[in-house]
C-alpha cells in the first residue's frame, strides 16, 4: 500500500522544501490548487486532488477536499480491520500526513476597511475538516498546522517516524487552532451584528510572553494578546532596555498608560500598586517630572513612570537620581537612552501614548471564581454639557481647570477614590479605601500642607456631608463629584457654608 502525504496551505512559507523531504522517503504528494502549483515549481512531484477524488474542484475553489477519498483515507483507523477492509472495497488510498493551515481569515479582518463579504469568503471550510480528522485519527495520522513544526516532522520522518507523543501533541494544537479560529470567527460577526453580551462568549487571546511568575512567586503566569496588535496597546510595547517584565510590572504600565492617554499637553504619571501615585502637568516635560515628582516624592520610589512627550537627557537626568522600575514613552533621544541604560535592570519601553487606540472587540473582563464579569470599557470621562455648578460659589477659572485635572486623575485610581489637586499637580491622593472619609484623610495625609488651596476629586458621590467638611479643615476650596445621592443637599449646604465651589458631572469612575 502507497503512503500518502496531503498538503493545501494558505501560508506557502517552509512548504516546498517540507514537501521534498517526504517526497524524497516515498510519499506520493497530493494537493490542491494554488499548493499544487508551489510544488510543482519547487520541482515536487505532485497528484492532483482531483486525480484522487475524480470529481473537479468546483465553486470558485469552494469545495475541492469534501470528498469520502480524502476523509475516508485521513479518518480510516489501520488497527481496526473493517475500516481498512472498507478502503480496500472502496478504492481509497490511506492519507499518512496531512499539511494544511487555513485561509487567513485573521489576516483579512485585520485589513482596514474589510468588508463583509471578503471576510466571509476567507472562512475556511475544508480545511479545518481535514485537520480535525487527522487530529481524531492522531495514532495513524501525523497532522502539520504550522511551518514552526516542518523542520522537526521532517526530521524524525527522516529518522524512522514521527514518536508518539509528538503526534499527540500535534493534535493538540489542532483543536487549540481550530478552536482559535472559530472562536474569531464568531467574534467577528457578533460584532457585525452588534450582539455585546451573547448567550453563550467564546474569546480568545494569542500567547505574547510567559512570564517568570505571577503576581507572587509561587504562581504562574502568562502574558496574552488580543488577535491584532493594536497601535498603542501593551503588546505593541518595544523594549529597549533593561530586563523583561514582570506580570505586575504589566499590570502597573496598563495604569500609566490608560491615565496618561487623557491628557494631550506634555504630562508626567507615576503609578505604583496599580495606582497613580503623582501626576504632573508642564509646559515642557521636564517642568512635568517635576511636578510629578514633587506630587509624591516617597511613593514614586519603585514606580512606573509614563511620559507622553519624547523624553529628553534634562528628564532623563533628573529620573535617572531615582530607583524607577520602568520609564514609558513615545519615544527617547539618543542623550536619554544613554542616561538612563546606565542602569542595567531599569526597563526602557517605547509605545504611542496619544490618543486612545481602536480596538475592535473592547471588552473589560474580571474573572470569578466559577465565572467571568464582562462590561463595556469605561470610555466616558464626563459631559461637558452636563458639568453643574451646585453651589451659590462657582469654581474660578483656575479652580476649573484643577477641577477637571483631578476628575482626569480620580477615574484611575482604585475606590474609594479621592484626588487632591492643583492645576498642574496631585498633591494627594487617597485609593482604596472601605469609606471615602477614610480615603480623604490619606490624602489630606499626603498632602500635607499643599491641601491648603487644592481641589477635590471624588470618584462617587457623598451620601453625608462629612467628606466636606473634612476638606474644609484641610483649605480645599472646590470639589467635583458625580452628585446622584439623596444627602446630596446636605453636601451642597456644608459646601456653601464653607465657600466651597462644587460641581456635579452626573459620571461615576468606580474602579474597583
Amino acid at each position: 500500500m502507497k503512503r500518502r502525504a496531503l498538503f493545501s496551505v494558505s501560508d506557502k512559507t517552509g512548504v516546498v522544501e517540507l514537501a521534498r523531504r517526504v517526497s524524497a522517503l516515498g510519499y506520493e504528494i497530493v494537493s490542491t490548487g494554488g499548493t499544487a502549483a508551489a510544488l510543482r515549481a519547487g520541482g515536487v512531484p505532485v497528484v492532483g486532488i482531483s486525480e484522487i477524488t475524480g470529481f473537479p474542484e468546483c465553486l470558485g475553489g469552494r469545495l475541492k477536499t469534501l470528498h469520502p477519498f480524502v476523509h475516508g483515507g485521513i479518518l480510516a483507523m489501520r488497527d481496526n480491520p473493517d475500516h481498512m477492509a472498507q478502503l480496500e472495497l472502496l478504492g481509497i488510498e490511506p492519507i499518512d500526513i496531512v499539511v494544511i493551515n487555513l485561509y487567513p481569515f485573521k489576516q483579512t479582518i485585520l485589513k482596514e476597511g474589510v468588508q463583509l463579504a471578503e471576510a466571509i469568503e476567507n472562512i475556511d471550510i475544508g480545511g479545518p475538516t481535514m485537520i480535525r480528522s487527522a487530529a481524531k485519527n492522531w495514532q495513524d495520522v501525523v497532522v502539520v498546522i504550522d511551518p514552526i513544526d516542518y523542520e522537526m516532522v521532517a526530521d524524525a520522518l527522516e529518522e524512522g517516524g514521527v514518536s508518539r507523543e509528538t503526534r499527540f501533541a500535534l493534535a493538540s494544537k489542532v483543536f487549540e487552532h481550530t478552536a482559535h479560529y472559530d472562536a474569531l470567527i464568531a467574534e467577528y460577526l457578533r460584532h457585525e451584528t452588534g450582539r455585546l453580551y451573547p448567550e453563550t462568549l467564546t474569546l480568545t487571546f494569542e500567547k505574547e510572553q510567559a512570564l517568570r511568575y505571577g503576581e507572587n512567586p509561587n504562581q504562574s503566569a502568562a502574558f496574552y494578546r488580543e488577535t491584532g496588535r493594536w497601535a498603542g496597546t501593551l503588546p505593541s510595547v518595544e523594549q529597549i532596555h533593561g530586563k523583561e517584565l514582570s506580570y505586575n510590572n504589566i499590570g502597573d504600565l496598563n495604569g500609566a498608560i490608560e491615565l496618561i492617554r487623557e491628557f494631550e499637553e506634555p504630562c508626567v504619571v507615576a503609578v505604583k500598586h496599580m495606582n497613580p501615585c503623582g501626576v504632573g502637568l508642564g509646559r515642557t516635560l521636564p517642568e512635568a517630572w517635576e511636578n510629578a515628582y514633587e506630587a509624591d516624592p516617597v511613593s514614586i520610589f519603585g514606580g512606573i513612570v509614563a511620559l507622553n512627550r519624547t523624553c529628553d537627557a534634562e528628564t532623563a537626568a533628573q529620573i535617572h537620581k531615582l530607583f524607577i522600575e520602568i520609564v514609558v514613552a513615545p519615544a527617547f533621544t539618543d542623550e536619554a537612552v544613554e542616561i538612563l541604560s546606565a542602569k542595567k535592570n531599569l526597563r526602557l519601553l517605547t509605545l504611542e501614548l496619544m490618543g486612545d487606540p481602536h480596538i475592535p472587540f473592547d471588552y473589560d473582563l474580571r474573572r470569578v471564581s466559577g465565572g467571568l464579569l464582562v462590561q463595556s470599557r469605561d470610555n466616558i470621562l464626563y459631559d461637558e454639557s452636563a458639568l453643574r455648578v451646585v453651589t451659590k460659589r462657582a469654581p474660578t477659572e483656575q479652580e476649573a481647570a484643577a477641577l477637571r485635572f483631578a476628575w482626569k486623575v480620580v477615574k484611575y485610581v482604585k475606590s474609594n477614590a479621592i484626588v487632591l489637586a492643583n492645576n498642574r499637580r496631585t498633591v494627594g491622593i487617597g485609593p482604596g479605601q472601605t469609606n471615602r472619609v477614610t480615603a480623604l484623610k490619606l490624602a489630606i495625609q499626603y498632602a500635607g500642607e499643599a491641601a491648603r488651596g487644592a481641589v477635590m476629586a471624588s470618584d462617587a458621590f457623598f451620601p453625608f456631608e462629612d467628606c466636606v467638611r473634612e476638606a474644609e479643615r484641610a483649605g480645599v476650596t472646590a470639589i467635583i463629584q458625580p452628585g446622584g445621592s439623596v444627602g446630596d443637599q446636605k453636601s451642597i449646604d456644608a459646601a456653601d457654608a464653607a465657600g466651597i465651589a462644587m460641581l456635579f458631572t452626573g459620571v461615576r469612575h468606580f474602579r474597583h
